[in-house]
Formats: structure tokens, C-alpha cells, sequence
């Protein structure tokens, strides 16, 4: 059984605001999203089985609030599903922005162990050293599970994507491989 909710308020509660600020920004979406979260956690801490788990545990609840957060505005709106970023006038940022749009759903695919330590690592900007604890890994384990995620993301992008980039590494095309059409 998980510890007392109050713990998880006075422990978590301040990071699970800025957390969802970065990725929400309106304050009042953030406490409708941390309060979902806490309502989850109140329905569903029956099902975490290790205690020491606790904080990935909590945050995958709260990214998971997140997206439900933007398919429902996207459905409400029928806009994309992703929050709307702002677009620097700079071209090769905007399609880099819109290629890391396409990548969540690959990442998606990845085996479990690869999915968990991409997500944690490139979309939560969570180190690696972090990563090793919360999922109970030596540090270099997480640094292998990142590495090996990165490169099976690789290999799904390549099958289905011909991307071009500048000399930083920067997007600046992309195409189906299927239809050899832009995206």
C-alpha cells in the first residue's frame, strides 16, 4: 500500500507542480492536472506492488494526466495533440519541432525497458544517474538502456522516415519512405 497521500503532497507536491508546468504553462490546467493526479493516485495505489518505486511511479501517472490533458483539448478543438509550441522564426527549428512531434508515438513502440529509460531520459530531461535510481539499475545500466533505446529508435525512424539534417544534426527535412512525400 502506498504511503500516506499526505507524504506524497508534502514530498512530491511542489515538483509535481513545476513538472506539469513545463510541460502544460497555464496554471490553472496545472492544478486540474496535478488534482487528477492526486485522484489517481488515491484510486489506483493498490496497484503499486514496490514501494521504492514510488516516485517513477507518480510521475508516469502524471505524464499520463498530461497527455489525456492534450488528446482532450485536441478532440475538444481538433487540434493536434500535442501542446502548441511557439515557432521561432527560425525554419530548421520548426521542422526539428515538428519531426519530435512524430517520435513520441515510435517511442511508444520500443520494448518496455527501452520505451521507460527514452521517456524518462529525452522527454522528462531526467540524467541518467536519476534514471538508475528510480528504476533500480546500476548507472551504467541506465546508461546502456538509453544508449540501446536511442539506437532501436533509430532503426524504427530509419524504416519509415528519410530524414535529412544539417551539419549540427539539426532536422531540416523529412519524408515517408512509403510515399517519398513530406510530412
Amino acid at each position: 500500500m502506498v504511503r500516506d497521500i499526505n507524504y506524497i503532497w508534502l514530498e512530491l507536491n511542489d515538483y509535481l507542480h513545476q513538472f506539469v508546468k513545463k510541460k502544460v504553462g497555464n496554471s490553472d490546467d496545472v492544478n486540474d492536472i496535478v488534482q487528477e493526479v492526486y485522484l489517481k493516485i488515491q484510486t489506483t495505489q493498490h496497484l503499486l506492488k514496490d514501494e521504492e518505486k514510488l516516485v517513477s511511479w507518480v510521475f508516469a501517472i502524471t505524464r499520463n494526466a498530461i497527455t489525456d490533458h492534450f488528446r482532450y483539448n485536441a478532440k475538444k478543438v481538433g487540434a493536434d495533440p500535442m501542446p502548441m509550441m511557439v515557432a521561432d522564426q527560425n525554419p530548421v527549428q520548426d521542422e526539428t519541432q515538428k519531426f519530435s512531434r512524430c517520435i513520441i508515438p515510435m517511442i511508444k513502440t520500443l520494448p518496455d525497458k527501452y520505451r521507460e529509460a527514452l521517456e524518462m531520459s529525452e522527454i522528462n530531461g531526467i540524467s541518467q544517474k536519476e534514471i538508475a535510481e528510480e528504476l533500480n539499475i546500476s548507472y551504467s545500466g541506465a546508461k546502456s538502456r538509453v544508449q540501446r533505446g536511442r539506437e532501436k529508435l533509430k532503426e524504427v525512424l530509419l524504416q519509415c522516415c528519410e530524414i535529412k539534417t544539417d551539419k549540427y544534426g539539426n532536422v531540416i527535412e523529412y519524408y515517408k519512405r512509403d510515399k517519398s512525400s513530406k510530412k
